[in-house]
């Protein structure tokens, strides 16, 4: 007898509350980091506009130009590892073992 599945009735074998943390925490870290970074970036760029120096004006597209590359870097990063995550056991159930044990189970369930 497993001692880690005594009292686990979902896909996650008890690690259902942690997995639905991770994936809210994967939702907010994809919507408002990008965003949060492009508003930064215009604010700077606001910023350099009402100075009027030429070379502040190119200092901040240079800066808005790196977060917005961070932004889309974040917004994939985060999309990347929902999907690799999702895809993670997999192979489990083409091997023969149940769909409801396997970890793409679990994480498709959250």
């Amino acid at each position: 007898m497993d001692m880690f599945l005594i009292g686990a009735t979902d896909a996650c074998g008890g690690l259902g509350p942690i997995v639905s943390v991770i994936k809210a925490l994967f939702n907010i870290i994809k919507i408002f980091v990008p965003i949060a970074l492009l508003i930064f970036g215009v604010i700077d760029l606001a910023k350099a506009v009402m100075a009027s120096d030429e070379k502040e004006i190119k200092g901040a597209t240079s800066k808005f130009i790196k977060r917005a590359i961070a932004a889309v870097a974040v917004f994939f990063a985060v999309t990347l590892v929902d999907a690799v995550m999702g895809l993670v056991g997999q192979g489990e159930e083409s091997d023969g073992g149940s769909d409801s044990t396997s970890w793409s189970a679990c994480w498709r369930s959250r």
